[in-house]
């Protein structure tokens, strides 16, 4: 076997390796993403969606170019009062539906860059890890639903809370 044919051999080899760890990646299934629109001075919102992952994974960051902070949040009874708190990360069930909704589970997007307004389409890296804590990246297109839209409302003050 000559040079050429050796280097042949391995890049065809490294690119069937590089298709099969494609292939094998973990994905997530985004559905109905939404952003919740904003007044002109507001400087957080959230993004809701629900995940169906088909195999078990983590969300444990997101970013967006629309906001300087992308936490992941969560609503929690403490004390019969209802209390908003970041998380390090939102575990998901291989083949169960995970909701991020008002009121729950969400994406915040802090440190807004414009107002979020009706019709708009804000893009959002959602980051994942695998059982085997590797990451993989997903891309969604999350439309704002303007203020007084059709998505269930935002529990009050959720918009204004500091961090």
């Amino acid at each position: 076997m000559n040079l050429r044919t050796l280097a042949s051999s391995v890049a065809a080899a490294v690119l069937a390796l590089s298709a099969n760890s494609l292939w094998a990646q973990t994905t997530v299934k985004v559905e109905e993403p939404w952003v919740r629109g904003t007044v002109a001075q507001q400087k957080a919102t959230g993004a809701f969606m629900r995940l169906t992952p088909e195999k078990n994974a983590r969300l444990v960051a997101a970013s967006s170019p629309v906001a300087g902070v992308v936490e992941i949040h969560e609503m929690a009874m403490e004390k019969d009062v209802m209390k908003m708190r970041q998380i390090p990360g939102l575990d998901l069930a291989a083949g169960r539906t995970m909701d991020l909704k008002p009121g729950g589970y969400h994406v915040m997007l802090m440190e807004l860059k414009q107002q979020m307004k009706g019709g708009d389409v804000v893009p959002i890296t959602l980051v994942f890890e695998d059982d085997a804590k590797k990451r993989f990246t997903q891309d969604i297109k999350a439309p704002v639903t303007a203020l007084g839209g059709g998505n269930t409302a935002m529990p009050a003050g959720h918009g204004g809370m500091k961090h």
